[in-house]
């Protein structure tokens, strides 16, 4: 079962959900060092990691999945989360330059129509950074925090669904080494865990990070040959059917526009 905002909620204002953001939100900032003037997009359960863009970015949302429940953030400013069904974003095409997806990979209800509709909302060039636990790692085997929760991935899996989604992997970065107990002395020594983890035990990170940047295929046309004196019939010759439905239109403008 997915999870719900309240267990979030909970987890994040736990001791262990404390550390836990922290160490995470540690990975993030180094990977985006920098988005001045930008749009981000948190989709899944990401405002924990949001706030930190706040006074930097151009704009920052975020996107709550329908059968997950919503929250409103911040909670003392104006409110800049929407509730939508996870493969039909309130947003135009290529809206977005930034999207981070935590907790929503591994409870996705359908992956790949996941993926599709934040290749879609994504600018040109635009990045995605996906929070998902790890298959080897001890949090993904323990359901009391919601990394417990839903599919767990491989560093290699998650590469093949970018792949496979028109994305290109560019960085690759992991956290939470230290155990999912809430020890007072596990908490205090937590950077300690994550120093050490990083360089003896990488395998064993509660959390793998992937940013990836959108592709788009430009098809070139084919050069005309230069047709044969005496062209040969072609009986029955089969055309070339289009295929795949058109898109929808008319989607929703975004409450925060």
């Amino acid at each position: 079962m997915r999870p719900d905002v309240i267990d979030f909620g909970n987890f994040y204002r736990s001791r262990l959900g404390q550390v836990a953001r922290h160490l995470i939100r540690r990975q993030v900032r180094a990977i985006w060092p920098n988005v001045r003037g930008l749009t981000v997009l948190g989709l899944g359960y990401a405002t924990p990691y949001l706030r930190q863009f706040l006074d930097e970015a151009g704009r920052v949302v975020a996107v709550m999945p329908a059968s997950q429940g919503v929250v409103r953030w911040p909670r003392r400013e104006r409110n800049r989360v929407a509730l939508a069904h996870e493969a039909e974003l309130p947003l135009p095409d290529a809206s977005v330059d930034r999207l981070l997806l935590v907790h929503g990979l591994e409870n996705a209800e359908q992956v790949r129509p996941l993926l599709r509709e934040i290749w879609r909302v994504l600018g040109a060039g635009g990045r995605l950074l996906i929070l998902a636990p790890n298959r080897s790692g001890l949090w993904s085997r323990l359901e009391r925090t919601p990394f417990g929760q839903g599919q767990p991935f491989s560093e290699g899996q998650l590469n093949r669904l970018m792949r496979e989604a028109m994305f290109q992997p560019t960085q690759h970065a992991r956290a939470l080494y230290v155990p999912p107990f809430s020890s007072r002395f596990l908490m205090r020594a937590a950077p300690a865990w994550e120093r050490i983890g990083e360089r003896l035990a990488p395998t064993f990170a509660g959390v793998l990070l992937v940013e990836a940047d959108k592709q788009i295929y430009v098809l070139t046309a084919e050069p005309k040959r230069q047709s044969a004196r005496r062209p040969l019939a072609v009986i029955g010759r089969p055309r070339p059917v289009v295929g795949g439905a058109a898109r929808r239109t008319g989607r929703v403008k975004p409450a925060w526009g």
